[in-house]
């Protein structure tokens, strides 16, 4: 093979390498108002908290009866910063008790104002879900739950309160957003830090 043979294949190739990159460059290059009808988009808006904040403000603005003057968002933020530290950072012991579990809840530093927060106003919840009987004590270091059922001979609903555990049973429950939105909005909240 001559030696001009072998350098026209090569510049042939380069080119040609050089304008596939191009094409698909171009074919993935982000201009205003651009679409990608096949590939879903995200659900969740990055960091979980971050999210719920953006959920949350999606809402609010949808809404022409928000009274912009009442939004507190930073409420919200505290609430959810709250949520993180209880569950991520606190200490749960569980044991059996005759209709259902107790948990001692424990942290340290700002956790344990989360916890007494986070615990408080789910006590009052349950409570007005019609939900089982929950006795909280607040310790020096966090808070001690006796969650009973409302039936102590209903083996299921006492297995369901062993299983859910503390976490379980903070998270049960479809208020959760609803709460999150009332925050936002400055709704006056019962037995609430924020």
């Amino acid at each position: 093979m001559s030696s001009l043979r072998r350098t026209t294949r090569v510049v042939l190739s380069v080119a040609l390498l050089s304008a596939v990159r191009t094409v698909g460059a171009q074919a993935h290059a982000h201009t205003p108002g651009m679409t990608h009808p096949a590939t879903p988009a995200p659900v969740e808006a990055g960091q979980s908290a971050f999210a719920a904040l953006a959920e949350i403000v999606k809402l609010l603005e949808s809404d022409p009866r928000t009274d912009w003057s009442k939004v507190n968002l930073e409420r919200l933020r505290l609430h959810l910063a709250d949520m993180d530290m209880v569950t991520l950072r606190t200490r749960v012991e569980a044991t059996s008790v005759p209709g259902g579990a107790q948990f001692v809840v424990r942290g340290s530093g700002e956790v344990v104002g989360a916890v007494k927060r986070m615990t408080g106003a789910h006590a009052a919840m349950v409570a007005a879900s019609g939900g089982p009987q929950l006795q909280r004590t607040e310790l020096a270091d966090g808070v001690r739950l006796v969650v009973t059922a409302r039936d102590p001979n209903d083996a299921t609903a006492v297995a369901r309160i062993r299983g859910l555990g503390f976490i379980g049973l903070m998270t049960s429950g479809d208020h959760h957003g609803a709460h999150h939105l009332a925050l936002a909005r400055g709704d006056a909240m019962a037995g609430h830090g924020h």
